[in-house]
């Protein structure tokens, strides 16, 4: 095998084409990875962790990629981010008030999406339809506009109350979800929480929540040549060389004819990727 790249990787860069279009940095470099497939593979990882906020080099990762002192230090890193209803920003105790202003206090989008069923999901505006592709969404539906990560969190929680808001990662890794219809999704949901919905209204106001319309759903199309019967996990920190025939890219994975292993997870980590 010939190496390719060699440095501390990050979560893969995706491009809405169809197929879905990765790459992967590798230090400064970035490899397109859709090349790759139906190709024999290594990746091995050489032992080291640097964290991808402040570069220290660091014996564990945190919350995918960060070293102890800025996992409890960073904004990026609360636990607010996985709960968005439950941001403070407002409340003056965000630990950066200026990385809040910049990613809580700024539009925010409540979808759909389907990809090992239908669930309920957030994500800021920009980062539509960068989020559907992380998830491994292979149909989406923008629902509504909010203002704020808090009002996302908030609306998302009542909407869970009808409809998932989880991935299951192994059936999605299995194949494409059945397809749905994700316009009388969004109709039916909108409908079972409209009282609910008029409640928020009043408590941020009429124009902090927009409802979409006149949005056609996405699909997304996956490199994926043969999806796997059985999943199994590579994990760099039980076994450091990862190898095998790369079968496809979906979501965060590679899924290769021995197993399937999350990039994302092991952002920060030293790896040399050969073919």
């Amino acid at each position: 095998m010939k190496t390719i790249a060699q440095g501390i990787i990050r979560k893969m860069r995706t491009r809405l084409q169809q197929p879905v279009s990765y790459s992967v940095r590798f230090g400064d470099e970035e490899v397109p990875l859709n090349p790759l497939l139906e190709k024999e593979i290594r990746l091995h990882y050489s032992g080291k962790i640097f964290c991808v906020h402040c570069g220290r080099k660091s014996n564990k990762s945190f919350n995918q990629g960060y070293c102890y002192p800025c996992f409890q230090s960073l904004a990026q890193c609360d636990s607010c981010i996985i709960h968005p209803e439950r941001c403070h920003f407002e409340q003056g105790s965000c630990r950066e008030p200026a990385w809040g202003e910049k990613y809580c206090m700024q539009d925010h989008i409540v979808y759909l999406a389907n990809s090992s069923g239908l669930k309920v999901g957030v994500t800021r505006a920009t980062q539509v339809p960068t989020r559907w592709i992380d998830q491994g969404a292979t149909q989406a539906l923008a629902v509504m506009r909010v203002r704020s990560r808090l009002q996302s969190g908030v609306l998302e929680v009542m909407f869970k109350q009808h409809v998932a808001d989880k991935t299951n990662w192994r059936d999605m890794l299995k194949g494409a979800a059945v397809e749905l219809d994700m316009a009388a999704e969004r109709d039916r949901l909108v409908a079972e929480c409209k009282g609910a919905i008029s409640e928020l209204e009043d408590q941020f106001g009429f124009f902090a929540i927009s409802k979409l319309s006149g949005i056609e759903p996405v699909s997304i199309e996956y490199p994926v040549t043969q999806y796997p019967e059985k999943i199994s996990s590579f994990n760099f920190d039980k076994d450091p060389e990862v190898s095998g025939k790369l079968l496809g890219i979906k979501g965060q994975y590679l899924i290769l004819d021995g197993g399937v292993i999350n990039l994302r997870r092991f952002s920060g980590y030293e790896v040399e990727l050969s073919a």
